[in-house]
């Protein structure tokens, strides 16, 4: 029976922080579990980079060094490997986001494949990642999944996003390194996931290379995760599922009550947990057709997957299942799954400080409004530096 208490190790959590590194991340937590000064710091980060104000040097001490492994793959590499001998690996996540025109995402695309080449040459890097509006506008995607004609020119658009994706793909496959496209918005997805599945179809024949990311607050995806398995022992290829809560509630909500239809998402927190457990023991147990690569900081969830295994007789380091959490983030999960011998991985955002903040300022939003989340990790911090001062004290009486 798997124990609840691994979770709990704080020593084997922040065994790699040093004590400086422990009070930031305490005074951070502490920041963001403040909702109202995360939207003042939000408004004040962005109106202080529009009007160039210096201010990337505090950014960069702070979130930054936090959320983001630095401002370029090699600045990540001394992070990953000190990460790497506590037997945890790591994913790179170029986070840079927002842009619109063909040029920069040619150039995103040319990075993608850059990073999944850079992963094969490293043993600490198993996987890559890219977000489909990364290299194609949304407006196209959001065409595409609505189904109504394209026009000549949006068809070459489209056929150009095509060739990106199946061209990071087919890196992917030649260089032996799975890659993880994100999930988006639902207006956007559809497309997102033919063109997944297209993808799979090609390149998963003999294992999960192409993996897609399944947002479970929506609760469509557990039918969507079963049609999709029918149609992968159909036709002979391996589905490559990565499974997250979910990122833009408050969005999805917003619009579907504009635009007047139904929520694609859960209708609470409670809901969307049955959504996720639903799909992740659905991939569990049928991990001869799936693989899993699980996405989640939720404690319930991941100890939800430990049991599975474990009843299942399944190998604790089976490569068809993955755990992960973000950098920065839950190391009390990351390193005591790693130090227990279970497949576990960090992402890795990187880039220009001032490229990234609106990736990590997701972050910081997100952390407030998972309920209990940041006060978690404060807690776990807190006991450690505890822990830490009942040593020191211990060791200045022996001596």
């Amino acid at each position: 029976m798997i124990t609840q208490k691994i979770f709990n190790d704080t020593e084997t959590a922040f065994k790699l922080k040093t004590d400086d590194e422990l009070n930031r991340a305490l005074f951070l937590f502490g920041m963001i579990n403040r909702p109202s000064l995360v939207k003042i710091g939000t408004y004040l980060t962005n109106v202080s980079l529009k009007l160039h104000l210096p201010v990337e040097g505090l950014i960069k001490a702070t979130i930054f060094n936090q959320f983001s492994g630095g401002e370029s793959m090699e600045d990540c590499m001394p992070v990953i490997e000190k990460m790497y001998t506590k037997k945890l690996h790591s994913i790179l996540d170029y986070s840079v986001e927002g842009k619109e025109e063909e040029a920069q995402f040619d150039a995103a695309t040319k990075k993608k494949i850059s990073i999944i080449e850079f992963a094969a040459k490293n043993e600490e890097l198993p996987f890559a990642v890219f977000k489909p509006t990364g290299i194609g506008r949304f407006a196209i995607w959001e065409k595409v999944s609505s189904k109504v004609s394209l026009t000549a020119e949006e068809e070459k658009e489209w056929e150009r996003v095509k060739d990106r994706v199946n061209r990071i793909c087919e890196a992917a496959y030649k260089n032996n390194i799975s890659v993880l496209a994100d999930g988006e918005e639902t207006w956007m997805q559809d497309a997102a996931d033919d063109l997944m599945v297209e993808m799979m179809r090609k390149y998963n024949q003999e294992k999960a290379i192409v993996f897609n990311t399944l947002q479970c607050y929506r609760w469509d995806r557990l039918q969507y995760l079963q049609s999709l398995h029918e149609t992968a022992k159909a036709e002979g290829f391996k589905v490559g599922a990565k499974i997250v809560r979910g990122a833009y509630m408050e969005k999805e909500n917003e619009r579907a009550k504009k635009m007047g239809y139904p929520s694609p998402i859960c209708e609470n927190k409670e809901a969307t947990d049955v959504s996720f457990n639903g799909v992740l023991s659905y991939c569990l147990a049928h991990l001869d057709d799936i693989s899993l690569f699980i996405g989640t900081h939720n404690e319930v969830s991941n100890y939800l997957a430990l049991q599975v295994l474990e009843d299942k007789g399944i190998a604790i380091d089976d490569p068809r299942v993955y755990f992960s959490q973000l950098y920065g983030m839950s190391d009390h999960i990351s390193f005591n799954l790693a130090k227990k011998g279970y497949n576990t991985a960090k992402l890795v955002p990187f880039g220009p400080v001032r490229d990234v903040v609106p990736y990590l300022i997701r972050r910081a939003q997100e952390n407030t409004s998972v309920k209990g989340q940041t006060g978690r990790e404060l807690a776990l911090l807190m006991e450690e530096k505890k822990r830490r001062k009942g040593e020191t004290t211990k060791a200045n009486r022996e001596n």
